[in-house]
């Protein structure tokens, strides 16, 4: 694929080409990069820059550099820029300008990566999609995306996150979706913010990007509605809001949690679509409602896009289920459900319902009763009030279904000591001393949830529970 020509780039970029190349994707990292790539040396904890020469003898198509590296020949292709960060912002926006795909831009405080990665699967199977990789959805994830982005693309999915205030807008405005959704607002990220509202502010800014006659989704029935309504009513052609109750466009009519899936009915319009997806949540169904709404925005089959939701599953680290065979011989194990990628109070409970919707094997094991277990792992970002709501989960209505919590972090501490005593299982200092007696948190037959911000580490657990055993697909 011809994605960009020395000329293209250097028009793009204003930068300066040296040779007469072509490249057929844009790379970040020399440990994925790809032959025929355009490496873009950008300057973080590292500077990309020491990485040209091993980019270009992996066989990267070209380098954009802002100055030639030690070991690089001046004949080496190259794209010379005056900032590399923001040269690869202007060649995401001549990625943007000249396709004609339809854009939908996605963020929330809990949800985006699946929303994302719903919208990808079932759009891919109508037309030629694109989307963002992984979680790339900052400063350089954005632009990167739309650097990478086929001049032939029909749709394109694009995530937008934040940290702080202010970040949100510019890339809204660079991705200029057709369409713009909001997952949800929740207690995320507190430190940088005075509260919640100051987060559902920030999340509106999404709707500043938008196409003129651009269409906003957005939750209905959560406190800050008022404001994301607001400032899609100021902004966008159409507002539609997403939930169950009758006031909003786009409904979930009826939901249905069992062991292995998610049953939903959803109403678009005048029309009731049933919709399966293969792991179970309350959360999985609502972002659904809002991908039916955005592929309909965006022109897309929503008949075809509500059947093909079935193929989606979670990204890894978000929910993934599977089960680890602990006995090979009587084919005895447990399910593992992978939710440690990230973690906040309302995605917490989100999990524990699904985890009290997964029934447990009983009989098999050396406890007769299977049981349900949660290790849980700090959740940062918080700010100030980060006790309180670490204790406060354990007034969650579906911790009443959970056996057993061990806990991990000193924030951890705060729902450890606040829970009943029946349900306190092991509290550690770090997620590394309960992943050394992962063998002993587990028996045949338990479904164990692992939930906790990406620094908490807790993702030491699930890898110590699949050491104990030979995971299969649940």
């Amino acid at each position: 694929m011809n994605l960009w020509t020395a000329a293209e780039a250097a028009a793009a970029t204003g930068g300066n080409a040296t040779g007469d190349w072509t490249v057929s994707g844009v790379s970040i990292d020399t440990r994925t990069i790809q032959p025929g790539d355009l490496f873009v040396a950008l300057t973080d904890v590292r500077d990309g820059h020491d990485f040209v020469a091993d980019a270009l003898a992996k066989g990267a198509g070209a380098a954009m550099v802002s100055r030639i590296p030690d070991g690089v020949k001046d004949t080496a292709p190259l794209l010379v820029v005056d900032d590399v960060l923001a040269a690869l912002e202007r060649l995401g926006m001549a990625g943007r300008k000249r396709t004609q795909a339809r854009v939908v831009a996605v963020t929330g405080s809990v949800g985006k990566t699946s929303t994302k990665e719903m919208l990808a699967t079932v759009l891919d199977r109508q037309a030629r999609c694109h989307a963002a990789e992984a979680s790339y959805n900052n400063q350089w994830g954005v632009p990167l995306t739309l650097a990478r982005m086929p001049r032939e693309t029909d749709f394109a999915v694009i995530e937008i996150g934040m940290n702080h205030p202010g970040e949100i807008a510019p890339l809204a405005r660079l991705a200029r979706p057709h369409v713009a959704a909001i997952t949800t607002v929740a207690a995320v990220h507190l430190e940088a913010f005075e509260d919640v509202d100051g987060i559902a502010r920030e999340k509106a800014a999404i709707f500043d990007g938008l196409e003129p006659a651009g269409v906003a989704i957005l939750p209905g029935e959560i406190d800050t509605t008022p404001i994301l309504l607001a400032a899609a009513d100021a902004r966008a052609g159409r507002v539609e809001t997403f939930g169950a109750g009758e006031a909003n466009t786009l409904r979930l009519t009826h939901l249905d949690l069992t062991d292995v899936a998610t049953v939903a009915q959803i109403e678009i319009g005048d029309v009731t679509h049933l919709v399966r997806i293969a792991t179970p949540g309350r959360h999985f169904a609502m972002n659904a409602v809002a991908v039916l709404g955005a592929v309909r925005a965006l022109g897309g089959d929503v008949t075809l896009a509500a059947r093909d939701l079935s193929f989606w599953t979670p990204p890894e680290g978000r929910g993934t289920r599977e089960t680890i065979l602990l006995d090979a011989v009587e084919h005895e194990g447990i399910i593992l459900i992978d939710d440690a990628f990230n973690a906040n109070p309302t995605s917490m409970a989100a999990a524990l319902e699904v985890l009290a919707a997964t029934r447990p094997d009983h009989g098999i094991g050396r406890i007769a009763r299977g049981r349900r277990i949660a290790v849980l792992g700090d959740m940062l970002e918080l700010g100030d009030g980060e006790a309180a709501l670490h204790a406060g989960l354990a007034a969650l209505p579906h911790l009443a279904e959970v056996d057993l919590v061990h806990c991990a972090g000193p924030l951890m501490r705060h729902l450890w000591e606040a829970l009943p005593a029946e349900k306190q299982g092991r509290w550690s200092e770090t997620a590394e001393e309960l992943a050394a007696d992962a063998h002993h948190l587990i028996d045949a037959g338990d479904v164990l949830l692992v939930k906790g911000s990406k620094g908490s580490r807790v993702s030491r657990v699930v890898d110590a529970v699949r050491k104990l055993g030979h995971p299969q697909g649940a």
